[in-house]
């Protein structure tokens, strides 16, 4: 090697790591924005619609205020529910019931998808009926299962892995089809059986479409569990909810919607971080290696 050579070597090597760590700094800018908007949005709506309801241009009977919400959360975690429970029973129980319908959910919906997906003939057959439950309204299902398993766990359950099932299945039906031919046929060449093209080849390539259905489902599982327990249950946020309604209390409404949707970012988050370890594999995301937008 020259000594020409040698001297670019290092000098190259620092330019990369200078433009790594500016790409990094952008990357840490970036978020730094996101989050100081994001509040800035939070805070001009809620003070919006505190100030709006105080001067009688938003009827509190009906929309409540974010501090009669703040207090009635207050209310709660002192006092309890009322007749429900506790505050942290009624989250326990909700949250419970989404998991176990997301477990099972996703199970089902990926043995399934996999099956027709490797299966075109009985893909055809099965195709009608699955489009046909699909398209049944959800609350309709929910009352049936009430009907069927009653007040308790099994329904709320029942209608939560109902509401999975069907997105992790179409994920992972589409992403069995998309698999590449080749990968299949080169498998198989080199004598893989069909379980083993299924398990080493099929699954892991269809990986990435049902990872990106679970983010949906967890939402859904959360939505099913919380719909069953406002048809008929004994405990639940949905229960929460149906109290506050039939006592005209929008603040106690908003309450609950809010500690719904505090569980449901944080079960998002930790969703987050199971894909990213999943997926450890694919190159960064363009947003997170500080691609600029369109």
């Amino acid at each position: 090697m020259s000594a020409a050579a040698a001297n670019d070597a290092p000098a190259a090597a620092g330019d990369l790591s200078a433009l790594s760590e500016r790409a990094r700094a952008r990357v840490r800018q970036r978020r730094i924005q996101v989050h100081v908007t994001q509040a800035v949005v939070l805070v001009v709506l809620l003070g919006a619609w505190e100030i709006g309801s105080r001067m009688g241009w938003i009827d509190q009977f009906f929309f409540g205020s974010p501090s009669g919400i703040a207090l009635q959360i207050v209310d709660w975690v002192t006092d309890g529910t009322g007749e429900p429970g506790p505050l942290w029973q009624q989250i326990y129980v909700t949250m419970y019931e989404a998991v176990l319908g997301f477990f099972f959910g996703v199970l089902s919906g990926m043995a399934c998808g996999v099956a027709l997906g490797v299966s075109p003939f009985f893909a055809d057959v099965f195709q009608p009926y699955i489009k046909a439950i699909n398209a049944l309204p959800r609350i309709v299902l929910g009352s049936i299962f009430v009907v069927w398993l009653g007040i308790g766990l099994a329904s709320k359950v029942m209608l939560a892995s109902v509401l999975v099932f069907f997105v992790v299945f179409f994920n992972t039906f589409q992403g069995v089809r998309s698999v590449d031919p080749n990968l299949v046929a080169n498998a198989r060449v080199l004598g893989a059986s069909r379980m083993q093209v299924v398990s080493h080849v099929v699954i892991p390539s269809a990986m990435t479409w049902i990872i990106a259905s679970l983010h949906v489902a967890l939402g859904l599982a959360i939505i099913g569990a919380i719909v069953g327990e406002y048809l008929g249950s004994q405990h639940g946020l949905g229960l929460v909810i149906s109290f506050a309604q039939n006592n005209f209390n929008p603040d106690g409404v908003f309450a609950a919607m809010l500690i719904i949707g505090i569980l449901a970012i944080g079960a998002e988050w930790a969703m987050g971080l199971v894909e990213k370890r999943l997926l450890a594999w694919r190159p960064p995301a363009a947003d997170e290696s500080g691609a600029k937008g369109l």
